[in-house]
């Protein structure tokens, strides 16, 4: 992520670690000097004007790129932190240039140890140093070969994936800065391989509970099925016992108006019955009438 930010001073060399923590975030500051007493900054290449390095981060290997260009201090970062106004690789890169660039006093060479050949910290092709001047003065030859002896069995137990053979007794400098680099990589190697055996079980653990989720959700859709056949078996007893209601409904009101008929020839009969009783009764009075109308003869 490139970020660009106004810069008064007129070389990389001339910002002091006061200069950089005053435009840096606190926390971002405090992790890139972290970074620094760890030694996990190389500059690749280097100059007043531009920096090229990389920084081994928490999380891998990350590249910046830092120039100076029209009074402004452009750095950009291979990672993807949002920490404004420059990320915590670019701050450690711009610590280590002041620790590099900075003048050394002359010192005279130690009789005991054999300082490496200079063909391997001379200058490029464009007057661009390759390598820090401090590996030069703070690292030896001898350091080097017991570095290289014990990488040796580091890598194949590396390759092996056993653990790391014991560090040789080397004072504190560039070559146990290696090493504990490498053991740092190693244990968060180890780390990652942990995280990633317990995510793998934990995922082992989703997939069961998956399983019988979508075991569950099957019965369930097999129960649904079934109550909903059992619905539409219902809906159709439903339906034939509405028919049936409509029936009965229908034959009650046919009762109901044939009850009403049969009430209605009752009365008929009933008034007619009457007529009757009241007929013969006139019947009977003509019959006394003419009973005692007729005068029987005497006898002889």
């Amino acid at each position: 992520m490139q970020k660009k930010i106004p810069c008064s001073a007129e070389r990389l060399g001339l910002l002091d670690p006061q200069m950089i923590q005053a435009v840096s975030d606190a926390s971002a500051f405090q992790i890139a000097h972290q970074y620094l007493t760890a030694n996990r900054i190389r500059i690749v290449e280097a100059d007043d004007s531009q920096i090229t390095s990389t920084v081994i981060g928490n999380s891998g290997l990350y590249e910046q790129n830092i120039r100076l260009k029209d009074g402004h201090l452009v750095s950009k970062c291979s990672c993807t932190l949002p920490e404004e106004p420059m990320c915590r690789h670019c701050i450690a890169v711009l610590l280590e240039y002041h620790r590099w660039a900075k003048p050394r006093p002359s010192r005279k060479p130690s009789p005991v140890k054999e300082s490496i050949p200079a063909a391997s910290i001379g200058a490029s092709e464009n007057g661009k140093r390759t390598t820090p001047p401090s590996l030069a003065s703070d690292i030896t030859l001898n350091e080097v070969m017991v570095f290289l002896e014990w990488l040796q069995p580091a890598a194949k137990a590396l390759e092996k994936q056993q653990p790391l053979p014991r560090s040789p007794a080397l004072s504190p400098g560039a070559a146990s800065a290696w090493i504990q680099t490498i053991r740092n990589l190693e244990d968060r190697r180890r780390e990652n391989e942990e995280v990633m055996t317990s995510l793998e079980s934990q995922l082992k653990d989703r997939e069961t509970d998956v399983g019988q989720l979508t075991q569950r959700l099957q019965a369930s859709l097999r129960e649904s099925h079934t109550a909903q056949a059992i619905t539409q078996e219902l809906q159709r007893e439903v339906a034939s016992y509405k028919e049936v209601l409509t029936r009965v409904s229908e034959l009650t009101a046919d009762i109901v108006r044939h009850a009403g008929q049969m009430r209605a020839v009752t009365g008929d009969m009933l008034q007619k019955g009457s007529q009757l009783d009241k007929l013969v009764s006139s019947f009977k009075d003509v019959a006394e009438a003419l009973q005692s109308a007729v005068v029987l003869p005497p006898r002889p």
